[in-house]
């Protein structure tokens, strides 16, 4: 073990309360990675050269995928969590699944429960599903960013027993020097892939369906498999196969997904 450990910082996971309501740093990273990313979609979108010639949503598209997109997330999210992290526990007490405010979401599900949104809005827009797809999987990891950080903020999802200089010790955690792993998920899934989109946006990543949406997949689900190694497992989970975690058994379909859409992405207009 160090020597030392950095102390975790005294940040409230409540910014405002007033009365019996609280603006929680978490809901802010929910509603700040909808809303930036809402603004973000709309500017690409708007940029005719970026695409090609490919049919592009318009701002009243984007509007409605921001209401449907957040109910998906919300919801596709905790779904995800009583499926895959509790199913027992919320079987034997079905009424604590409602309550999303004791914590409790997951990615995967939360991404399913998006692409779902995505699905419905296209269909109804008359709009290619790949040319929401691309454009929400380039906006995406502005949330990631900042949920993560929100993750950090409220001392949860913290590494595994680390003597690295950096390592923190969580309250939460029991006062135990830890990697900062949800800053590790804030730095690649976050601002690392979310660069590495702009980058292939700029160099004509979205005049070839679904080529945008396979690079997030594959950049995310290795980018996780990655922090898996230094995220503390959940306690009801814990380890599964060969030391692997269900975060890491989550994300290798996402991966081979993703590979396999940008191996078949043309650019618009290219022979098959």
């Amino acid at each position: 073990m160090p020597l030392f450990a950095l102390p975790f910082p005294a940040i409230d996971p409540v910014l405002v309360s007033v009365g019996p309501f609280a603006i929680r740093w978490y809901a802010l990273a929910y509603i700040g990675g909808l809303l930036l990313g809402w603004l973000y979609a709309r500017r690409l979108s708007r940029d005719e050269s970026l695409w090609g010639g490919r049919p592009r949503p318009d701002d009243e598209a984007l509007d409605d995928l921001l209401v449907y997109a957040a109910l998906g997330v919300v919801l596709g999210g905790r779904i995800g969590y009583v499926l895959f992290y509790n199913l027992p526990h919320y079987l034997a007490h079905p009424l604590e699944a409602l309550m999303v405010w004791q914590g409790g979401m997951s990615f995967h599900g939360g991404l399913t429960g998006c692409f779902l949104a995505l699905v419905w809005i296209a269909r109804s827009r008359g709009l290619p599903i790949l040319s929401l797809a691309d454009l929400a999987a380039v906006v995406a990891p502005v949330g990631l960013l900042l949920g993560r950080i929100a993750n950090f903020i409220n001392g949860e999802l913290w590494g595994r027993a680390s003597d690295v200089p950096w390592a923190v010790e969580f309250p939460t955690g029991g006062f135990i020097p830890r990697h900062p792993s949800q800053l590790y998920e804030a730095a690649t899934e976050g601002l690392l892939l979310g660069l590495m989109l702009l980058v292939l946006v700029m160099r004509g990543g979205l005049r070839r369906p679904g080529f945008a949406s396979g690079a997030f997949a594959t950049g995310y689900g290795i980018a996780r498999i990655f922090c898996e190694f230094f995220r503390e497992p959940d306690p009801q989970i814990g380890f599964l196969f060969g030391g692997a975690t269900m975060g890491m058994l989550l994300s290798v379909p996402l991966v081979l997904l993703g590979a396999w859409l940008m191996m078949r992405s043309r650019p618009v207009g290219a022979a098959a």
